[in-house]
């Protein structure tokens, strides 16, 4: 009389569990499908400002463009990747993907730091025609200038990382596939970018 009892309260325990895992799963699912669209959506934008921004800076350190005349383009990149930066902060999801937002918001850091760079130099070149802060006004937009491209590719390489999130079935936990050279820790990431911002 008991055993069959004891059976059918073991089976809906056993439905219980598996109701709940998969509650667990489909809401996972869910978050990592809001944050993939949300990274893929902010990567186009962020690449459309700093592509631009790019672009106009490269001329200028080209010399076919006036540096007085980027003031423009500086102030609208640098209000951009403010805003980038907050909304890729406000990001939520498992921790994988909260780690390749942490990532974006410091490239965006480092695009930040790079157009202040670039507007230091075109402040000294707007003033001066010859000697050694001209070389410092040149030296200084070359290191912004490379430094905005390097975190521009970055963006788009933890972009990659964010499309390739994925649920794993039946546990409910996510996984991700590391990018081609991947895997190196954040330390050395940080020191990588510090020598960046000191090259030329």
């Amino acid at each position: 009389m008991y055993l069959p009892i004891a059976a059918f309260a073991a089976l809906v325990v056993l439905f219980v569990l598996v109701l709940r895992r998969a509650g667990r799963f489909v809401a996972r699912t869910r978050q990592l499908d809001n944050f993939r669209a949300a990274v893929r959506d902010l990567d186009q934008r962020i690449a459309h400002s700093l592509t631009g921004a790019s672009e106009r800076i490269d001329s200028v350190r080209r010399q076919t463009v006036a540096a007085d005349t980027i003031g423009d383009t500086l102030a609208a990149a640098s209000d951009a990747v403010a805003r980038y930066s907050e909304e890729a902060a406000a990001l939520k999801g498992p921790p994988e993907a909260i780690a390749i937002r942490d990532d974006i918001v410091h490239e965006l850091g480092r695009a930040a730091r790079a157009l202040d760079m670039v507007e230091h130099g075109a402040t000294i070149l707007a003033s001066v025609r010859r000697g050694t802060r001209e070389l410092e006004a040149q030296t200084s937009i070359k290191r912004g200038y490379l430094n905005l491209v390097h975190a521009r590719e970055a963006i788009g390489r933890h972009a990659a990382r964010a499309a390739e999130l994925e649920p794993e079935p039946g546990i409910g936990r996510p996984s991700v596939r590391p990018a081609v050279g991947a895997g190196a820790g954040k330390p050395a990431q940080d020191l990588r970018d510090e020598a960046s911002d000191h090259s030329i």
